[in-house]
């Protein structure tokens, strides 16, 4: 078994160790030895360059593992959950490989993915998460930053490493839509403040639903999710938890509308993440970076920190980058780098949470940002759904540089601290923003504002 790269590493090796290592491509898919991330650009700041080159990424044996040889069955109706389980089995038995999908339509339930296993999805290849909810057995998540026992996410992991979903297949949760709904976190805060500890608050049979994410990855060490497409999400698609070493490369989520709470990609209380080359639609955020949530996000207490997002089409209708709500546990260091923005999506840049979710928001950098914004390019509050406690948050420095917009039909900035908690720093320099219908700027309670060389409507 290979060890885990950085791609530094990787870059300094080359192809001709690449095939002495027995990184082969596999059939129909990339090798995951060569991933998209190669095609991440020098960045404006050393330390997004060093978050790059240091976030590894998974290399596996020259093993291939094709489903097809464990029973699975490509015609759109057969139950497929056991013949994937079996490949991926003898995969990580035999110490790592491909487990790879040959064109065609295949229904499962949900595929737990093990440590040194890349699932590889050749092209054609289309996996359909079907209705019997009795196929996603329950496991521990987190529900809207609560951590509790539901239902498994389509594809998912819990402390594996040097992992891989890769190709460029389709996978679609249309068919879980008569099982996965229900949004009642109101039974979960119950249970918070009640001091039941994750492990008893069980979701399936108490009479309460919530839904259960596409991809989910979680306690994880070294996860690439590259090249496959996501169809017909019930929720959050991407929802990498208490990960490190994190890539989400050319993937393309769903802008659909049939779904509320779709976020694209939803790294949640991770070090080192790279989103690179994607095309992010949903019926919400875009990537919207979490760590928790009040009472709960405090007990676990793990910041999201070290992410960047480079090279992606931002097509969802709430923000570009969002950090919150569910921040409690903090998220610090983040470097997005030129995105596009299209559609209806309301924000580039929107950071939320109030005195009841805490936590901090800081360092927080965009740069070469242009597009279309609903309402605002910047919008920062500190009274998110009006909710009151006594855990002020930490917000700032942010910035936006170099970035523009051909509309906006709102204010450009919508940035506001509290009277006794303002925001620590905020700097647009270097920016273009046209099509603005409001040209009057909201800035209260921030601190060590700079506005250099911005014009709003060519003024």
């Amino acid at each position: 078994m290979a060890g885990a790269l950085s791609r530094r590493q990787m870059m300094k090796l080359g192809a001709a160790v690449t095939g002495a290592l027995g990184l082969l491509p596999v059939l129909d898919g990339p090798a995951c030895a060569s991933p998209h991330g190669h095609d991440v650009p020098t960045l404006p700041w050393p330390a997004a360059n060093d978050i790059v080159a240091n976030t590894k990424l998974p290399v596996f044996p020259d093993r291939t593992f094709k489903v097809a040889d464990y029973g699975a069955v490509a015609d759109g109706k057969t139950d497929n959950t056991a013949a994937f389980a079996k490949a991926i089995t003898a995969a990580n038995a035999a110490g790592g490989g491909h487990v790879v999908v040959a064109k065609g339509a295949y229904v499962t339930g949900a595929i737990y993915l093990k440590s040194n296993v890349d699932l590889n999805l050749a092209a054609g290849a289309t996996l359909k998460f079907g209705g019997d909810a009795s196929k996603f057995p329950t496991v521990l998540t987190r529900y809207e930053g609560i951590e509790c026992m539901n239902r498994s996410p389509m594809i998912y992991a819990h402390g594996e490493h040097n992992i891989a979903v890769t190709g460029s297949g389709v996978l679609d949760a249309g068919g879980t839509s008569s099982w996965n709904k229900g949004s009642d976190r109101a039974y979960l805060d119950d249970l918070v403040a009640k001091g039941v500890p994750p492990e008893k608050r069980v979701v399936p049979g108490s009479g309460h639903a919530m839904r259960s994410t596409f991809i989910e990855p979680y306690s994880c060490d070294t996860v690439l999710i590259q090249g496959v497409t996501l169809k017909n999400p019930m929720f959050w698609q991407l929802h990498p938890t208490l990960c490190t070493n994190v890539t989400v490369d050319g993937v393309s989520t769903d802008p659909s509308t049939a779904h509320s709470n779709t976020d694209g990609c939803d790294p949640e209380s991770c070090d080192h993440v790279v989103i690179s080359n994607c095309i992010l639609g949903a019926h919400d955020d875009n990537i919207a970076i979490k760590s928790g949530r009040d009472a709960d996000g405090r007990r676990v207490n793990v910041p999201s920190q070290n992410i960047v997002v480079v090279n992606c089409t931002m097509n969802g209708n709430w923000g570009a980058i969002t950090c919150g709500s569910e921040l409690t546990g903090g998220i610090r260091n983040v470097y997005a780098y030129q995105l596009k923005v299209t559609g209806a999506t309301k924000f580039a840049l929107y950071i939320k949470s109030n005195t009841l979710r805490g936590g901090f928001a800081q360092n927080i950098n965009l740069d070469s940002v242009s597009g279309t914004f609903d309402r605002s390019v910047a919008y920062v509050t500190m009274t998110y759904n009006g909710q009151t406690g006594n855990f002020p948050p930490k917000f700032g420095p942010f910035s936006i540089t170099n970035s523009s917009s051909t509309k906006v039909n709102g204010k450009v900035l919508d940035v506001s601290g509290l009277s006794s908690d303002h925001v620590a720093g905020f700097t647009a320099q270097n920016c273009a923003f046209n099509g603005v219908s409001d040209t009057k700027n909201t800035t209260s309670n921030v601190d060590g504002l700079k506005l250099v060389n911005v014009k709003i409507n060519g003024k």
